[in-house]
């Protein structure tokens, strides 16, 4: 008899990326991938969740950091890890340069489909990470796909990190359920400064849900309902990952929650992660009480009014 395999309530998938951030602050090391950073929030929130990445053997210990958080990884151990240098040249976290020094390589559709999950959500860090075939095998496999949009428009011009026209973008946001964009990016997409106009202008290409990002907070565009949540961090000191663990923590609880809640739960834990570099290390107790807090937001099961 064939033993049935796990399957997890998300799986996140992407490149882990060895950071430099250079900021106002200083300069820091850290580790960082979008898969790595959704990940960790996704198992805070007390999920069971995998995550599908390529990195260095030298790197291993990253994984062994990720499994103490909770997170089943499969990694495919390459030549070298994604190496990213980060520039905040001021404190908008919304303007940086980006430039990548090593690369580990794609992830496959042979790579993803060694996991069973209800959700997949893909965090590349540059364009041709994760394909066309990866987004159509997930679809395929029946799971709701959510992609963060700046893996597919970031294209290398020798180590520098540019934005590029996208030709299959029609393609892809045909087969997701949910998209992450900033504010950057959701006007480098569609050509509307206006974040409303571009969320509506993302979900006519398929998506039903628009997940968008500021310095400020976020914004979840829900077939036709638009939704707004502010960021409380209590200090600013790790400005690196907070879109990916917006987007990790927002699907996590978009299994059970409608999008207003879900919007308030990735609020609070990106507010909190925010206050610290590397991943999210708080519990979910610490994001219920910022929900109570600064959200007003009763556990109970009241659903707040969309902002």
């Amino acid at each position: 008899m064939t033993a049935s395999r796990t399957v997890y309530d998300v799986v996140y998938i992407g490149n882990y990326t060895k950071d430099t951030i250079v900021s106002p602050a200083g300069e820091s090391h850290v580790d960082g991938g979008g898969a790595h950073y959704a990940a960790a929030a996704g198992a805070r929130l007390g999920l069971n969740v995998a995550a599908v990445t390529r990195l260095s053997l030298e790197d291993r210990r990253v994984v062994q950091i990720l499994e103490q958080a909770g997170v089943k990884v499969f990694a495919r151990y390459t030549p070298d890890s994604t190496c990213v240098r980060l520039e905040y040249p001021t404190q908008d976290v919304d303007v940086r340069e980006m430039y990548v020094t090593a690369y580990a390589g794609p992830i496959s559709a042979e790579d993803v489909g060694a996991v069973d999950a209800r959700a997949a959500v893909l965090g590349p860090s540059i364009r041709g990470e994760a394909s066309l075939e990866v987004i159509e095998s997930l679809r395929r496999r029946g799971l709701l796909v959510a992609a963060d949009m700046q893996g597919f428009i970031r294209v290398l011009r020798g180590t520098h990190v540019e934005h590029a026209p996208w030709p299959e973008k029609e393609a892809v946001l045909a087969l997701l359920d949910i998209v992450k964009v900033d504010a950057v990016e959701a006007s480098y997409l569609t050509g509307e400064s206006d974040p409303r106009a571009a969320c509506q202008q993302l979900a006519r290409m398929g998506p039903s849900e628009i997940v968008l990002t500021r310095k400020d907070g976020l914004m979840v565009f829900d077939r036709g309902a638009c939704h707004q949540a502010p960021f409380h961090p209590a200090r600013m000191n790790g400005r690196s990952g907070r879109g990916d663990t917006c987007l990790g923590s927002y699907v996590a609880m978009r299994l059970t929650e409608p999008p207003a809640v879900a919007m308030l739960w990735a609020a609070a834990v990106t507010s909190l992660k925010m206050e610290a570099q590397g991943h999210f290390h708080r519990t979910r107790s610490d994001v219920e009480e910022l929900l109570r807090g600064a959200y007003g937001y009763d556990l109970s099961g009241h659903t707040p009014a969309a902002g």
